[in-house]
């Protein structure tokens, strides 16, 4: 993350073309193309996750475009498919700003390939969005960041699941900073809430075999389980604990189940009863989800695809729309400056709101539980602002700041 991210994607492949025409507002010279960046993992092992990204960033830019463009010119897509592969997103990168020269560029998954490409868009002066969920503390005033923290989705699904089953809590966690840092606010918001956390388990990656963990937490005997596992192999946890039998006596809560469209991976028995906490679930009631909803299925078809960072990334890419149009430039000072006011987006999940101090999202958290592989909406916490960040990063101040900070808890 700082070290590597959030390790549980698997998929397919794809890449996003576009074209037209655009203008330079302010400037006697036009331009044929306003030029969008984008750079994903859409193949390798990695590609459920960037190729639901990238056609969501494709929706949004042809629902821009039909609607006139930004400021009457058309949007131009460079994309890069990076094969899942770390060493291509620098140099990719470098790529999209030295030979392509884009005004923007969205991208990134794990925070590994987020760090891989930061610093050269900061040199560069290129702006630059990442649109997915992650640990936090990262402060870069070239940087907009509009997915969920830690501090944003535990501080809401907590409380719940301490309310709805009682005070005794037992984390497991993947071994990486994602996790560590998620089981610290974990333990936080319970001792805010009275309940206490009585043991945490940390897990590498690779660890697929969980039944000795399932025997210290038979012994244990705790209210409730929060899982911060991450990946393919820690899924093997959701089906031997169903196996076992103990998803019937010990419910669940989990921070990363269904980032990914994991819980369509696990059969109705193996995940029903799950509680999570996101900003987005197909199953939100508002005009602008049926509005997305319908766009992507005329566009693509199959709705099954779509995840939490797919909308994150479609929101990112609105959200930058709508600056430029505030602007009435692509020029990166004058679209940060529109951003920095607070700008907001009614978006898929809610309203996205930018926090001018730390440039991350204050977004809409939706606590859901897990039915028949859908992600039941159960209470809607809105506009959650990244109080882990906050506690950090301050732009306002500290304009010049580039830092990624590890956020205590």
């Amino acid at each position: 993350m700082t070290l590597n991210r959030r390790d549980f994607m698997a998929g397919t492949a794809g890449l996003l073309t576009a074209a037209c025409g655009a203008m330079i507002p302010g400037s006697a010279l036009a331009i044929d193309k306003i030029k969008f960046g984008s750079i994903l993992d859409t193949s390798g092992i990695f590609d459920a996750y960037g190729k639901p990204m990238d056609m969501a960033a494709r929706l949004a830019i042809d629902e821009i475009n039909e609607a006139g463009g930004l400021n009457g010119a058309s949007i131009d897509v460079t994309a890069y498919d990076t094969q899942s592969n770390m060493a291509l997103y620098t140099q990719f990168g470098q790529k999209l700003v030295r030979q392509d020269k884009v005004d923007v560029v969205h991208g990134g998954i794990l925070s590994a390939s987020r760090e891989a490409i930061r610093q050269t868009m900061r040199k560069s002066k290129t702006l630059y969005f990442y649109n997915v969920l992650y640990e936090g503390g990262v402060c870069d005033r070239n940087i907009f960041i509009t997915g969920v923290t830690p501090s944003q989705q535990v501080e809401v699904l907590v409380p719940h699941a301490i309310k709805k089953w009682g005070k005794k809590i037992y984390v497991l966690a993947a071994d990486y900073n994602y996790g560590q840092i998620t089981a610290n606010w974990i333990k936080k918001y319970a001792a805010d809430a009275g309940a206490e956390v009585i043991a945490v388990d940390f897990f590498p990656l690779d660890v697929a075999d969980f039944g000795s963990t399932i025997a210290k937490i038979q012994t244990a005997k705790p209210d409730m389980i929060v899982s911060v596992l991450v990946g393919g192999a820690h899924l093997s946890f959701y089906r031997q604990w169903a196996a076992a039998g103990m998803n019937k006596k010990i419910p669940m809560a989990s921070t990363t189940l269904g980032v990914g469209n994991e819980h369509k991976v696990l059969t109705a028995d193996e995940g029903d009863g799950i509680l999570v906490a996101y900003n987005y679930s197909p199953e939100l009631k508002s005009p602008a989800n049926t509005k997305f909803l319908q766009g992507w299925t005329k566009k693509f078809g199959d709705t099954s695809l779509i995840h939490e960072i797919a909308v994150s990334n479609y929101q990112g890419v609105h959200l930058w729309a709508e600056a430029v149009r505030r602007a009435g430039s692509t020029d990166r000072t004058k679209v940060t400056e529109a951003l920095e006011t607070g700008l907001s987006i009614k978006g898929p999940g809610g309203l996205v709101t930018i926090d001018p101090q730390t440039h991350h999202a204050i977004l809409d958290v939706h606590v859901m539980e897990i039915k028949n592989q859908k992600m039941n909406v159960l209470e809607s916490a809105l506009q959650r602002p990244p109080l882990d960040t906050q506690s950090a990063c301050d732009l306002k101040a500290n304009p010049d700041d580039n830092t990624q900070y590890e956020i205590k808890a």
